[in-house]
């Protein structure tokens, strides 16, 4: 099955990482993306759970009519995503977030948590968005909330980067030794490698024998 907006592994643990990972392979010349359009980001904001049936149909329909705001939300989503990446990837690798990812976080949350209810449900109380079928950035909000609610929880120090595909990942196992963020897909391509290698290797000491070799 050819990987695509609606059917991606959702391997990030929290949905912001999940976003972050609609790019792969990012540190090679085999970048891939997964959002071409706002119509790619309804798809996926449908897969994650983010949107329901009902409410994607609405935002299709909506975009074929506003096209260029829904350009704008697209724009807004890709510089969230990477606002997301650079800031994550700062603080795996033991840096601070630079001030302007910081900047352009919170004013997306700012905008996001003004849309933030307090709803009943006869029985009790849930948070909810105040938003309806025509908003076309209210697949941001969660997004957002997703990564303020990760960069201030405890598992942040537990947020790691796939040693192969660049993928972003909270790592739950017990003694924190993830390295992947799929062991059956880039675990086994990088066992894979590394077979390969030391089958090369071999092959290039044997038909190189050492000089006074009998």
């Amino acid at each position: 099955m050819v990987p695509h907006a609606g059917n991606l592994a959702l391997l990030g643990g929290e949905l912001c990482l999940n976003f972050a990972n609609t790019v792969e392979y990012r540190a090679s010349d085999r970048t891939h993306e997964f959002l071409k359009d706002y119509s790619d980001l309804v798809l996926w904001s449908w897969h994650v759970d983010i949107l329901t049936d009902e409410q994607a149909e609405h935002l299709l329909q909506e975009v074929r009519q506003r096209q260029e705001e829904a350009d704008d939300v697209f724009e807004q989503a890709i510089a969230l995503r990477e606002t997301i990446y650079k800031v994550f990837t700062a603080i795996i690798g033991g840096y601070p977030p630079d001030s302007a990812s910081l900047e352009t976080l919170n004013a997306l949350l700012a905008k996001a948590l003004a849309r933030l209810r307090i709803v009943s449900t006869g029985r009790d109380f849930i948070w909810d968005w105040a938003s309806n079928d025509k908003t076309l950035d209210q697949v941001l909000w969660p997004i957002v909330r997703s990564a303020a609610e990760l960069l201030t929880s405890d598992e942040l120090s537990r947020v790691k980067q796939c040693a192969g595909c660049g993928w972003l990942f909270v790592d739950r196992s017990r003694n924190r030794s993830r390295r992947w963020c799929d062991m059956r897909v880039c675990g086994n391509r990088a066992k894979a490698r590394r077979y390969y290698e030391r089958q090369r290797k071999q092959s290039s000491r044997s038909s190189n024998p050492s000089p006074g070799a009998a």
